[in-house]
């Protein structure tokens, strides 16, 4: 693992950083099954700044790319993730039911399965740490769970393995950390304080609307709905000295009002067309 680690670190040397970021959205979703290894690669080529994955607690303790608590919507299985081992997940089908983006795969993979296995975290990092450029990751945990902390442990501990517990020095850290649950970012706090983390807002409540953010948190996530409702929330964001993420950001109109806005990224399942629309493809 100490190789993954320093393929990361030299990845990390010079970020290239720009006024809008672009996440993809479990990879690139629009064209690739989400959460699978042909969505990352793709979002990796169409030049994405950062990739975005759920992760979740398998039975016999996996970190897996899933974004359901149950495997229905994007496998042939049933069940919860949290159930089933990893095993019973690698049988799966994780992406026929979505048609091929259409693109010629090189010849040294296997377009089947990396297009319908499911992905762990772990694939996931040494993906990046081979991509040859800086890459973020943007790692939401999923609560409620059975497992409950047990699901940060296993983050923190994995990324540790890759070096990526805490940011290098004098750069930002290409992990971050988000949910919509205080309770999980603050186990994450608590265990790697160094560790930027994302509180994520799917509705806009009195607790936090003139831009506070829960202890220690210092990006915000709000929905494109909330942007678009409360275009004014975001200078509140930025004035309280908060960054701000906003998902999911796929209309043109949309990636319009977050640059005019001033917001640091947008999380889009379609990277390469926000990167045109940007000007920078």
């Amino acid at each position: 693992m100490r190789d993954c680690a320093s393929r990361w670190h030299h990845n990390a040397v010079t970020p290239a950083r720009h006024p809008l970021d672009v996440v993809a959205h479990r990879g690139a979703s629009e064209d690739a099954p989400e959460h699978t290894l042909a969505a990352y690669r793709k979002a990796i080529e169409d030049g994405a700044d950062a990739l975005e994955c759920d992760v979740r607690l398998t039975a016999d303790g996996h970190l897996v790319c899933v974004h359901d608590r149950r495997v229905n919507r994007t496998s042939n299985g049933r069940g919860a993730v949290s159930t089933l081992e990893l095993a019973d997940l690698a049988a799966l089908d994780f992406g026929s039911w979505k048609a091929p983006a259409g693109e010629p795969e090189a010849p040294d993979r296997d377009p089947g399965r990396d297009s319908t296995s499911v992905l762990t975290l772990e694939r996931l990092l040494e993906l990046v740490a081979d991509s040859g450029r800086r890459i973020e990751l943007a790692i939401e945990t999923k609560h409620p769970t059975r497992w409950a902390g047990q699901v940060e442990e296993r983050l923190l501990a994995l990324l540790d393995r890759f070096g990526l517990a805490e940011p290098p020095r004098d750069e930002p850290s290409p992990v971050r950390v988000m949910s919509f649950s205080a309770r999980s970012l603050h186990r994450v706090q608590a265990a790697a304080p160094t560790l930027p983390t994302v509180y994520l807002m799917q509705f806009l409540t009195p607790r936090y609307r003139d831009g506070r953010l829960p202890l220690g948190v210092r990006i915000a996530g709000p929905s494109i709905r909330i942007v678009r409702n409360h275009p004014e929330y975001v200078a509140r964001l930025h004035r309280a000295g908060n960054a701000v993420h906003v998902w999911t950001v796929n209309e043109p109109e949309d990636v319009e009002l977050c640059a005019r806005l001033g917001v640091e990224a947008v999380i889009t399942n379609r990277p390469k067309a926000v990167l045109t629309q940007l000007g920078r493809r």
